[in-house]
């Protein structure tokens, strides 16, 4: 694949204060940045979670006293006035007897985090009532997960109620943020993740019938707000701002974005160490890896202009079909939202906006010539060609027209099925979104969608591929994961920059909802 020029991007605007929240290298800039480039702990998120033991302005002095010293010993330091984070203490142990099932419903309680006390020191943003964690490293609530965790629970014996709290929290976050962190850190503010609220109010209102569409109507509109500013603004001198870009037809479409154009905290010195191998501007390339993270996909060929190399990553300048038809499912539930409170003029707006996105994905994100819907390089003009997971979206979200969902049915064969489930792409490149890797939410977006287009046995042999290959490496190890090697060789999946990683919420919530459905 050509090498593409990577752009830059528009400058953004001020981050809106809707908190005073400060990520820790804003808080300790000298600091932070001394232990992150020191290696004092392996992982770069170790640091980012410590919780001070002190105020920020006595550990700050503190530093700056002892730092002078002739004799300076920074782990030594770090361990004084810093608490480290500690694995949750659940004493829970898999009983490999029992089957998968039960093993899931008894992780919920382990991977449940209560209500957060608000006020503590650190970088976790409290919130105001229980929520599912992951697992492994990730002991905070991350956003797109948590769809995916939440269809397990819709689906277990007891657990049902947390839908409702999680939604409830994701809420409280569009109230007081201004939109949902890609998780509940300090150090996440400035990027969010795929739009899945939407799906998440709909999920919370077929399972509960106390729950009304109308009473998460403001949220809802605030989601909207946040992934469409700037989109009245845009014209041809300005074709991009944030989120939002104009294509040359005047359709408006989304793509990935984060507000910072700096190394992410939480693989700071990673960062830092890939700037140093390129001549790309250091802001260009931060801002696009932050804007990957938005994805979900970190990290992955389809961000790649290379489509091998980290450095030549360009997230920014990709139109996505994934998050295009996220973004046309909430145009339909603000619809559905305002016509069940009466606002019929905003439900009709609405409704319009839905079928110009629509039909505006079917425009540029199909490709007659590859036959799926990709990414579309709206600064180029042309279709990325790379095949990956993200070509389903458009089916489970009912935007593709039948001739496409036949193709995109055949492009699933030829690209991306394999003995254990689809596999994301079918690159090897050493980024965990990317052979031989499988993860449980694009098995999920594909088995629905096609199931919506009468493509019921390949679904069907999606489904049967993923879940053996779940139960098989349960059966193994007595864990679920986070990601599958799809490719049959091995169970053990790789790539990314952390080690593999177990739990694990979405994993779990797919495959119970699977099982429990299917019977």
């Amino acid at each position: 694949m050509a090498l593409l020029a990577c752009q830059p991007s528009p400058a953004p605007e001020t981050i809106p204060a809707a908190t005073g929240w400060q990520g820790p290298q804003e808080t300790f800039p000298r600091l932070f940045r001394e232990v992150q480039m020191a290696r004092v702990f392996p992982d770069s998120k170790t640091f980012a979670d410590c919780t001070p033991r002190q105020s920020p302005a006595e550990i700050r002095a503190a530093y700056a006293q002892a730092s002078d010293q002739a004799i300076f010993d920074l782990s030594a330091f770090v361990e004084a006035h810093f608490e480290l984070p500690q694995a949750y203490a659940s004493g829970f142990v898999a009983d490999m007897s029992r089957p998968v099932m039960s093993h899931i419903e008894a992780l919920w309680p382990v991977l449940t985090r209560q209500a957060d006390a608000g006020g503590e020191a650190g970088t976790l943003i409290p919130l105001p009532h229980p929520y599912v964690v992951p697992g492994g490293r990730f002991g905070e609530v991350y956003y797109w997960d948590s769809y995916f965790t939440m269809l397990g629970l819709s689906v277990s014996d007891s657990s049902q109620s947390l839908i409702g709290s999680m939604v409830d929290n994701f809420a409280y976050l569009l109230d007081t943020v201004g939109y949902i962190p890609n998780g509940n850190r300090t150090y996440y503010l400035g990027r969010s993740q795929p739009p899945f609220f939407s799906l998440m109010v709909r999920l919370l209102v077929e399972t509960d019938s106390s729950r009304e569409l109308t009473t998460y109507l403001p949220a809802l509109q605030q989601e909207y707000d946040f992934w469409m500013d700037g989109a009245s603004r845009l014209s041809t001198e300005k074709e991009a701002h944030r989120r939002v870009v104009r294509m040359p037809d005047g359709a408006i479409l989304n793509r990935y974005w984060d507000d910072r154009p700096e190394p992410r905290p939480e693989s700071y010195r990673e960062d830092v160490e890939l700037a140093e191998t390129t001549d790309r501007p250091a802001d260009s390339l931060y801002r696009n890896l932050r804007a990957a993270c938005e994805s979900g996909w970190d990290f992955s060929s389809r961000w790649l202009a290379d489509s091998q190399t980290l450095a030549t990553i360009r997230t920014t300048e990709l139109i996505p079909p994934d998050l295009n038809s996220l973004m046309y499912h909430l145009e339909v539930m603000l619809q559905a939202a305002y016509t069940a409170a009466g606002d019929s003029a905003h439900a009709t707006h609405y409704g319009e906006a839905a079928k110009a996105r629509a039909a505006a994905i079917r425009h540029y994100c199909w490709s007659d010539r590859y036959g799926f819907f990709g990414d579309y390089d709206w600064v180029q003009k042309t279709p990325t060609g790379i095949p990956s997971g993200a070509m389903v979206f458009p089916l489970a979200l009912g935007i593709a027209d039948t001739a496409q969902a036949e193709g995109i049915a055949d492009a699933l064969q030829r690209y991306l099925l394999r003995p254990g489930g689809l596999v994301t792409t079918p690159f090897e490149t050493g980024q965990q979104w990317d052979a031989p890797n499988g993860w449980a939410p694009l098995q999920y977006m594909a088995i629905w969608g096609l199931e919506q287009y009468g493509q019921a046995a390949l679904a069907k042999e999606i489904r049967d591929r993923w879940v053996r290959l779940n139960v098989r490496v349960y059966q193994q190890t007595g864990k679920l994961v986070e990601k599958y090697h799809v490719e049959g060789s091995t169970s053990e999946a790789g790539g990314g920059e952390y080690p593999l990683q177990d739990g694990f919420g979405w994993t779990n919530g797919v495959l119970l909802y699977l099982l429990r459905r299917d019977g």
